[in-house]
């Protein structure tokens, strides 16, 4: 909607720069608390997120260009520029957690728990970074006549301007929220570590999948108009989240006792002591 906030002389400040880092910002202290509240240590896990914040924007930036090379290839000192916007969330989250693995065996954290902690400040942050993309007019929706509809009218947007859209962006925000309420709740109710963790992949990869039907900007496809690449990602991470799920969720629920069983301990104790 306005993709430049303000302007200091000829150098323009971005709203989409601004809005980003407001999002890890807020990440960061929703981080400090969960690690306060799951038994880490808030330090730890501070420093952590710097690190996932170079390595998940490193992520996100790369797999878009490998995406929309056709838009790079001819036009490489386009790659550095993140304040336009082109980032693919998929490419963050694989780079952010594998550093979170690495790092949480360096520091002799615990690898599930620092994930479960970590998914809720990333929910909170999708919330707030998404507007970032409505403000730069990326990933937007496509035209509709429903009421909710938004126009852009920045002729800088990247959205097409004068065409009422699906506000995709405001979807997803509103998605990244309702994440992070479900999140809390299994948080409290949670019977092993990367509970939290998995449902946020399990959650995020239906809904991504669902919303990017709406989604009218050119954006990489498996399958032309069909498929695209973030939908595509998207259900072999469902798959692969659900098959950890259960599994865990098996290894830390006890076995169900025999009450037939049971009886009969009882019976064969009650003999001994007669």
């Amino acid at each position: 909607m306005h993709p430049i906030l303000f302007r200091i002389g000829s150098v323009s400040v971005y709203t989409y720069g601004v809005l980003l880092a407001a999002a890890f910002t807020v990440g960061m202290l929703i981080a400090a608390r969960e690690a306060s509240i799951q038994g880490e240590n808030p330090e730890k896990v501070l420093d952590l997120t710097f690190y996932i914040l170079i390595g998940s924007l490193l992520g996100a930036r790369l797999l878009y260009v490998v995406v929309e090379w056709d838009l790079f290839k001819d036009n490489l000192w386009e790659i550095p520029k993140i304040w336009k916007g082109g980032f693919v969330y998929y490419g963050g989250l694989f780079f952010g957690i594998a550093i979170v693995v690495i790092y949480s065996r360096i520091r002799r954290m615990n690898v599930w728990r620092v994930l479960d902690i970590l998914a809720i400040s990333l929910a909170i942050g999708l919330f707030v970074g998404r507007w970032a993309c409505f403000s730069a007019g990326c990933c937007y929706g496509k035209p509709t006549h429903l009421p909710w509809g938004v126009v852009f009218h920045d002729p800088l947007a990247i959205a097409p301007t004068g065409v009422r859209l699906h506000p995709t962006q405001i979807y997803l925000s509103i998605n990244g929220l309702i994440m992070y309420f479900v999140l809390i709740y299994i948080r409290r109710h949670k019977v092993f570590h990367g509970q939290v963790a998995l449902f946020s992949l399990i959650y995020y990869s239906v809904t991504r999948f669902l919303i990017e039907f709406l989604r009218g900007d050119p954006r990489g496809w498996v399958i032309e108009n069909v498929l695209s690449t973030s939908q595509f990602i998207s259900i072999p991470v469902f798959i692969a989240s659900v098959i950890l799920y259960v599994y865990l969720l098996k290894k830390h629920t006890p076995p169900p006792v025999d009450s037939r069983e049971n009886t009969d301990n009882v019976e064969s104790e009650a003999e001994d002591e007669i």
